[in-house]
């Protein structure tokens, strides 16, 4: 059966806990490696990222009504202020300031809720988001790339790893094949990938099973309380503004992709989204963003019900919160095995990008969308495979988030060209 012929499971739709159950964990481990990689860097304890991750999930899809399949995993635009933060007033300030920023998050649904959403139709037209997808997938190219092919050697530098390239390639043929297949094996495609990515490994001695057997099977994360600074709130709260756009971006992007207008959601999505990163600012968490990883599961596997998001929340909440052994277990699968899932998972946002462009039937012989389009991915796609951010005084304006704003300045500065002036121009 062709990806186009397979079942298609709705936001509402509902399947058996026999299927539920493979289909959550995989939305899961999508999301592992990367929650785990920003406490990691800022110092936080990993399990409590991993429990924040499911309580957060939880939690948006009581705010959102059930109505909005998203996976709520560590943002990484928090990392630079965080470890500022951490390294003069300790990590226990920085708190507060994660804190305050999900409180920004509701302050901009609460006017949001009161102006209403008719502003996102002229400021964000099919060419913008289509163009800001395409950003959100290749942008993030370099990163399944390091992983599936890069190492570090002895003296730490990074290195290309032929034998992670084959554990990537060999993850990426099994995620391709499985992806084409019918019946159960079609809707779980990532999670069987890592499987056979994970054996091969195994193979090659690429996994360590030390921090497997040392773990604990059950035990409670190192959750720690805020303790509220001015300082660390001015540092840290502020970049919630960025991450709204950023926010906006990926609610487009899974309306896209369930063929569903949640522009009317976006006050109830960016609630969940606050109130998700202030709980876990409360338990030492970092902060929580919906996660590209999981927006391109829903896009290879075609299942959409928000019925699974509540179960990978449970077991993220249960693996992060109660069993280490379980949370080291999936620690230790391999980068190159993730970079090879990844290769895929990003490059299907990036094509729902393109296959926007097809279906809003826009015109590139109107040179305003030419100019709107050629501008948002090259900008932004440079900057985020290049690693480059604005610096606006303690703060940093990412790639996707510059290339947005851009794109919509472009879309207001630009004048609409009227059709016989496009027909003239062909």
């Amino acid at each position: 059966m062709s990806h186009r012929e397979r079942e298609v499971i709705g936001v509402d739709d509902r399947v058996s806990p026999a299927r539920a159950i493979p289909l959550g964990i995989q939305h899961m481990m999508s999301m592992f490696g990367s929650t785990v990689l920003v406490p990691v860097l800022t110092g936080l304890d990993p399990n409590v990222a991993i429990m924040c991750s499911g309580i957060g999930t939880i939690c948006y899809l009581l705010v959102t009504g059930n109505k909005i399949p998203s996976y709520l995993g560590s943002s990484f635009a928090f990392i630079s202020p965080i470890l500022a933060v951490g390294a003069t007033r300790g990590l226990d300030a920085a708190m507060s300031g994660v804190i305050v920023a999900g409180a920004v998050f509701l302050a901009v649904a609460g006017i949001i809720k009161l102006v209403g959403t008719g502003w996102l139709d002229r400021l964000l037209p099919p060419v913008l988001v289509a163009s800001v997808m395409v950003v959100i997938g290749v942008g993030l190219s370099a990163t399944a790339a390091n992983m599936a092919f890069m190492g570090t050697d002895a003296a730490g530098a990074s290195v290309f790893n032929p034998q992670g390239a084959i554990v990537a390639a060999i993850t990426l043929l099994a995620a391709v094949i499985f992806s084409g297949r019918g019946g159960i094996v079609g809707t779980v495609p990532v999670l069987l990938a890592i499987i056979v990515g994970y054996a091969v490994a195994c193979v090659f001695g690429m996994v360590d099973f030390a921090p497997i057997a040392q773990a604990a099977w059950i035990g409670l994360p190192s959750i720690s309380f805020p303790k509220f600074d001015m300082g660390a709130i001015a540092l840290i709260a502020p970049v919630a503004v960025v991450t709204v756009i950023e926010h906006i971006g990926h609610l487009l992007a899974v309306g896209e992709i369930v063929d569903k207008d949640y522009r009317p959601l976006l006050p109830r999505s960016l609630a969940g989204d606050g109130l998700s990163t202030m709980i876990s600012g409360f338990l030492g968490g970092p902060p929580t963003t919906t996660y590209a990883e999981n927006i391109g599961v829903m896009s290879v596997t075609r299942v959409y019900s928000t019925q699974i998001f509540w179960y990978a929340g449970g077991f993220a909440l249960i693996v992060g919160g109660l069993c280490p052994k379980l949370a080291a277990l999936i620690n230790s699968i391999p980068s190159p095995v993730m970079g090879g899932v990844c290769l895929l998972l990003f490059g299907l946002i990036a094509s729902n990008g393109l296959r926007m462009l097809v279906s809003n039937r826009v015109d590139f012989d109107v040179n305003r969308n030419l100019m709107i389009a050629s501008v948002v991915i090259i900008l932004g796609v440079g900057m985020e495979t290049s690693g480059i951010a604005i610096p606006l005084g303690d703060y940093t304006l990412p790639g996707m988030a510059t290339s947005t704003l851009v794109g919509i300045i472009l879309n207001l500065v630009l004048p609409p060209e009227k059709k016989g002036e496009a027909e003239a121009q062909a």
